[in-house]
């Protein structure tokens, strides 16, 4: 998971705040801007000293909610996952029907691999607000890491029949597919998919259901576009063992499989290729 990422604290402040308030120039309002200056440059460090000085500065101020929040998320950005969270729940007990703050908690939970914690945040989302579809998304990807098909398909389906066109149903049903075996019906989805949204993990995963399918052709060429995309991605590199040893190329797919491992790939997983 990423650690990048954007706030605009200045702006969703403004949702806190009287009008004058906002316009008004105060210690305050100049450490927030501080904040958000720092945080479009990426200097993490700046602004976690900007906001936590915002905070102390008016620690009664109805805004400190929405700092907080911001202040986890550059906590998290600083790998400092555990003071994120400590300060999530600080602004939690503030606002606990706060679907924005429980989704960033939700986040950092999953990066630590926390994903009980996290399924609860975006269960406890889904309650609050059913309209909320990254938190039902990612509940359903959840839900079928660990094998609980039943709660993904009924995630899945949900956005599929409210939210047909949005990326989360679509590639919430491909992955519920390919991840029951039903490569054929994984396959378009993803590709629908990559029409518009690039990325490597859905060419890794589309590369993977061709493979199943016996359609090498279509998986090599996918494998080398997530490649060039990603070229460290050791599960691509397994991914291209199992091609080359699909085309009778032993040599290329002890290469590539021990490139996997090197990458991090469990060497159980490369074995097969590697004798």
């Amino acid at each position: 998971m990423s650690r990048i990422m954007k706030i605009c604290t200045l702006l969703l402040l403004a949702a806190w705040l009287s009008p004058m308030a906002v316009l008004a120039d105060t210690p305050y309002l100049d450490l927030v801007e501080k904040a958000d200056k720092a945080c479009e440059e990426g200097k993490w460090g700046e602004a976690e000293s900007a906001l936590q000085a915002a905070i102390d500065t008016e620690p009664d101020n109805p805004g400190n909610i929405l700092l907080l929040s911001n202040l986890g998320m550059v906590r998290y950005n600083l790998g400092l996952d555990s003071m994120a969270i400590a300060t999530f729940d600080r602004a939690l007990a503030k606002a606990p029907s706060s679907v924005t703050i429980l989704a960033n908690r939700a986040k950092v939970y999953t990066a630590m691999g926390m994903e009980q914690e996290a399924f609860d945040d975006y269960s406890r989302i889904m309650l609050l607000d059913s309209t909320y579809i990254t938190a039902r998304y990612h509940h359903g990807l959840l839900a079928l890491r660990h094998r609980m098909f039943d709660v993904a398909k009924e995630d899945f389906d949900y956005l599929t029949k409210h939210y047909p066109s949005s990326d989360e149903a679509i590639i919430g049903a491909a992955t519920m597919h390919s991840s029951l075996g039903e490569y054929k019906e994984a396959i378009p989805l993803y590709s629908e998919i990559l029409r518009t949204i690039k990325e490597p993990e859905y060419y890794g995963a589309r590369a993977y259901c061709y493979l199943m399918t016996g359609d090498l052709q279509e998986a090599a060429s996918d494998i080398a576009s997530a490649l060039e995309l990603t070229p460290d991605d050791g599960e691509l590199y397994l991914y291209r063992a199992a091609l080359n040893k699909m085309h009778f190329r032993p040599d290329d797919a002890r290469k590539d499989a021990q490139r996997a491992v090197e990458l991090g790939v469990d060497p159980a997983r490369a074995a097969q290729f590697l004798k």
